[in-house]
């Protein structure tokens, strides 16, 4: 048998993809909540993408008190870094959507497009991760954590204690999953 080629599928994932099959036992009210979520979560990365290329590019946004344009000026105004990657180990990384340091101050941000409400908690990694990466002890720099989220801005001073119990965790933790990788091998 001579397959059909699908040239222009390679890469993509349908919505109703054989591997998340939990979709053939929706009804018709499932299926548009989960769709709609869906579209909403490729709506906020495609805004990720925008700021990114703005802040990147040194593009301001008229002064509002909208999302993106707090987000965008803010991060241009405190010469942040879009997208950067904070590396403690291959078991803990993550990407920051902004982050900069400059004079004692550690400053991440974080540009939220739902609506569900979120937590600083993911930041204060961001932070950990930071200090570990830069051997930074959290006692002797600033830390303001920011999210941006339904036009509004919440502001965070992180706590030194808290930063440095998730430093610790991530050491022991990520010595743990290496005694259970080679465990495993």
């Amino acid at each position: 048998m001579i397959f059909n080629k699908h040239i222009t599928l390679t890469g993509k994932h349908a919505f109703l993809t054989p591997s998340k099959y939990h979709w053939i036992r929706y009804d018709d009210e499932k299926l548009d909540r989960t769709f709609t979520a869906a579209m909403a979560a490729q709506r906020g990365t495609e805004l990720h993408e925008l700021a990114n290329n703005l802040i990147r590019l040194g593009v301001k946004l008229p002064r509002n008190q909208k999302t993106l344009n707090m987000y965008v000026n803010d991060a241009l105004g405190f010469r942040m870094t879009p997208e950067q990657i904070l590396f403690y180990s291959e078991n803990c990384f993550g990407t920051a959507d902004t982050v900069s340091f400059r004079k004692g101050t550690l400053r991440v941000s974080d540009l939220k497009t739902g609506v569900t409400p979120t937590s600083v908690h993911q930041l204060e990694i961001y932070a950990s991760l930071f200090c570990l990466e830069y051997r930074m002890k959290p006692f002797e720099i600033e830390i303001e954590l920011r999210i941006y989220q339904n036009d509004v801005v919440r502001i965070y001073q992180a706590d030194p204690d808290v930063i440095a119990h998730i430093m610790d965790k991530i050491i022991s933790f990520d010595k743990r999953i290496k005694i259970l990788r080679e465990e495993a091998e």
